[in-house]
């Protein structure tokens, strides 16, 4: 199986490489350069992408790497989205490891007189996409992550107001991050699996850079790839049974 792990900046996927023996091979795209471990004669390979920053540009990443596999006849059969995050206290702490059971974009939608609506209340769209019930549960028992909601946000929480105000939307989030719901869609739209993984680098709430612990979480998550690759090899897509209410093109609506 090939599987592409999409980060947002170079330091993640890095920290992701540390994980496989041997040195990368560079594969050259139109719009990005992928990092491959592996070889085609192999039973699993790794894409790893630098995707960027937000939302927007890891779809359009993602969405490229994925039509050129695609293309090539050798589409992937998985996407992890996996990269350090906020984590909401204090359910996710420091250093710890958070795998979404549910990715769900947090701010997509209106503001209106009596609050947010996601954009499934106003009749269209999708704000949740949900990975693979088997595959999430095999991944938390082999890396010790928590599991829960993963919040996609265009912009990073920096007050109490706004922390106080997400997990009131959304009770089960533990962690928030930027590139997770891009990715995902991205994914939907080539019908494949996705997972995301993040390593808590930080408090969502007010903005304390001080308080930061980057280089914690990145080592974090070359720890957790090196014990999640055997359950992603292991993992057989076509053992889950189809349930069209989980399918990630029409999720249902987040509360």
């Amino acid at each position: 199986m090939r599987i592409l792990v999409a980060t947002a900046v170079p330091a993640e996927r890095d920290a992701v490489a540390r994980a496989f023996p041997g040195p990368a091979t560079e594969i050259h795209l139109p719009a990005a350069t992928l990092h491959r471990f592996g070889t085609p004669t192999h039973d699993h390979t790794y894409d790893l992408l630098a995707a960027g920053v937000g939302p927007a540009l890891a779809a359009a990443s993602t969405a490229g790497a994925l039509t050129a596999a695609v293309l090539a006849g050798r589409p992937y059969g998985l996407v992890v989205s996996a990269g350090i995050a906020g984590g909401f206290a204090p359910g996710a702490p420091l250093g710890s490891l958070v795998l979404a059971d549910e990715i769900t974009a947090a701010d997509l939608g209106a503001e209106t007189p009596d609050g947010f609506l996601p954009v499934t209340d106003l009749g269209f769209g999708t704000v949740t996409h949900r990975p693979p019930p088997a595959l999430v549960r095999a991944a938390a028992t082999a890396t010790g992550a928590l599991t829960g909601t993963v919040l996609t946000v265009s912009t990073v929480t920096g007050g109490a107001e706004r922390a106080t105000a997400l997990r009131t939307r959304h009770p089960r989030a533990l962690a928030e991050a930027m590139e997770g719901f891009g990715v995902a869609e991205a994914a939907a739209a080539h019908t494949t699996p996705v997972l995301e993984l993040r390593a808590v680098s930080n408090p969502v709430g007010p903005r304390d850079r001080a308080a930061w612990r980057i280089g914690d979480a990145l080592t974090a998550l070359t720890d957790a790839f090196g014990k999640l690759t055997p359950v992603l090899e292991s993992w057989n897509p076509y053992d889950a049974p189809h349930d069209p209410r989980h399918d990630p093109r029409h999720g249902p609506r987040e509360p």
